[in-house]
C-alpha cells in the first residue's frame, strides 16, 4: 500500500459513486466488521480537517454500527471491480447476515482505526468520527430534495470523519 494525501486520487472515488458504489464499513456492538455500499459521500475540509462525509439511512443496520463505533472506512474498488459483492451489500442486510462471508470478500487491518478496511480495492479512507447528525423533516429548506428522496421519512444520519488515513493500492490504480 502507498500512502497518498487525503485530496489525491479523488477521481477514483468519483468514479466509484457515480458507477457500482464503495464500501462503507463500520464494525457492530459483537465486533463484526459490516461492509455496505454506498453511492453518495464527499471528501472535502472543515474546520481545516480532511474530511470525509457519509450519509446512512435509519433503517439501515450501519446506522446504529456507526452511533457505538468511533471509526468508519471507505473502500473504493477499481472502477468495474468486485460489482458482485457491491450489488450484494447494497440489497442485504448485515442485521440478517455476515455480508462479508455471504459474499466473498475479505478484509485487512486498518492502519489508523480499529474499523478493517476491503482488500482488493484500489482507494482506501480510515476515518475518526466526529459528528453525526440525525436529519429530520424540518432540516429541508429544499422541499424537491426532501420530496424526492425522504417521501417514507427514513431520513439520513451524516456522519463526518477525520480522514486519518488515505493510501492506494498500486497494484489496482494503474
Amino acid at each position: 500500500m502507498k500512502q497518498i494525501a487525503w485530496h489525491e486520487r479523488t477521481e477514483l472515488l468519483e468514479r466509484a459513486l457515480a458507477g457500482n458504489g464503495a464500501f462503507l464499513v463500520a464494525r457492530d456492538e459483537a465486533g463484526r466488521a459490516n461492509p455496505m455500499t454506498i453511492g453518495w459521500g464527499a471528501v472535502g475540509r472543515i474546520w481545516s480537517i480532511p474530511t470525509f462525509t457519509v450519509l446512512v439511512r435509519r433503517s439501515r443496520y450501519t446506522h446504529g454500527c456507526l452511533l457505538r463505533e468511533e471509526s468508519f472506512t471507505v473502500s473504493v474498488p477499481k472502477n468495474g471491480d468486485l460489482a458482485a459483492a457491491l450489488d450484494f451489500c447494497g440489497h442485504n442486510s448485515g442485521r440478517d447476515m455476515d455480508k462479508a462471508a455471504a459474499c466473498g470478500i475479505a478484509f485487512r487491518p486498518g492502519m489508523r482505526v480499529a474499523t478493517p478496511v476491503i482488500d482488493g480495492c484500489a482507494l482506501y479512507y480510515e476515518c475518526r468520527i466526529i459528528v453525526r447528525k440525525q436529519l429530520e423533516k424540518g432540516d429541508f429548506s429544499a422541499p424537491d430534495v426532501r420530496e424526492k428522496y425522504y417521501d417514507n421519512d427514513d431520513h439520513h444520519m451524516i456522519v463526518i470523519g477525520e480522514i486519518v488515513a488515505a493510501y492506494v493500492d498500486p497494484a489496482r490504480t494503474g
